[in-house]
């Protein structure tokens, strides 16, 4: 398996761009999938430099509902003409971030990107998209409660409520006996995340995690939104849970990255635009 970071909100190579997003292209076993769009159509520039044909992906997902995942498909369309989008059905919905002050920003997905009905494929539970990889929805009860807790609601069928991340889906490979999960911006918590995949996948061990941990500050700010234990418990958790490879930014943020390193140590890495993971090589 081949994962190639097409666009993160940093990048150590000028001659590519950033923005704050996440787009990552999955490479397994001959299929092809675009896991989320960024923001824009960066990706489209950034993605033939990094050797990555989207017009041959044979799928896309995307994991939640938010434009910095979801800028980027319109664009997508254009360029590739066949491969069908995996989404919640919930990610239709309007999400945004509501302050105490009443200041609201919009979260959700560009309205243009739900014109391409022929194109969207909803997801409404656990599924196989393709023989190894999977889509699974959360399972945790009570995540309403950690949407209110950073301030972010969702348009339901019965107004608004504190967001339970019911848009939101985890890409999991699974290669024999071990598993790569693939979880954005885990707004659910990353240790979460990994509970619930070992749940549906008992006795297999997870030999990498692709995604943010969602402890930046709201709104892409690069001061740490999280209290520093917050971010050496998540840590301690992943090391408990046996998590080997850590491969993380966008809303991770660098300060909480960087208080990760001590717990993590070389399981660690951080994933910027034009990073190359691969996996169970031959």
């Amino acid at each position: 398996m081949k994962v190639t970071a097409l666009i993160e909100n940093t990048t150590p190579d000028d001659a590519l761009r950033c923005e704050h997003g996440l787009a990552l292209f999955i490479e397994y076993n001959g299929w092809r999938c675009l896991l989320d769009a960024g923001a824009s159509a960066a990706l489209l520039e950034n993605a033939p430099g990094l050797g990555v044909d989207l017009s041959r992906a044979d799928a896309a997902v995307l994991s939640h509902g938010h434009y910095d995942h979801s800028g980027g498909f319109p664009a997508f369309f254009v360029q590739n003409t066949t491969a069908p989008l995996y989404l919640r059905p919930q990610a239709a919905e309007e999400s945004w971030q509501i302050r105490k002050d009443g200041e609201r920003k919009y979260l959700g997905v560009p309205p243009e990107l739900l014109r391409w009905k022929t194109r969207l494929r909803s997801v409404t539970g656990p599924g196989e998209i393709h023989p190894g990889v999977w889509l699974l929805p959360h399972t945790t009860p009570g995540l309403e409660k950690r949407g209110e807790k950073v301030a972010m609601y969702r348009q339901g069928p019965d107004g608004l409520a504190p967001d339970d991340f019911a848009h939101e889906q985890t890409l999991v490979v699974v290669h024999g006996e071990e598993l790569a999960i693939f979880s954005s911006c885990s707004h659910a918590g990353a240790d979460t995340v990994v509970e619930e995949v070992k749940a549906a996948f008992p006795g297999k061990s997870v030999r990498a995690f692709f995604g943010g941990f969602h402890l930046m500050g709201a709104g892409g700010a690069t001061t740490l939104g999280v209290r520093p234990e917050k971010a050496q418990a998540l840590g301690e958790r992943l090391l408990a849970l046996g998590v080997r490879e850590i491969w993380t930014g966008h809303c991770t943020g660098r300060p909480a990255f960087d208080l990760l390193v001590p717990i993590l140590g070389d399981r660690l890495h951080y994933l910027a635009t034009g990073t190359v993971v691969t996996l169970w090589e031959d």
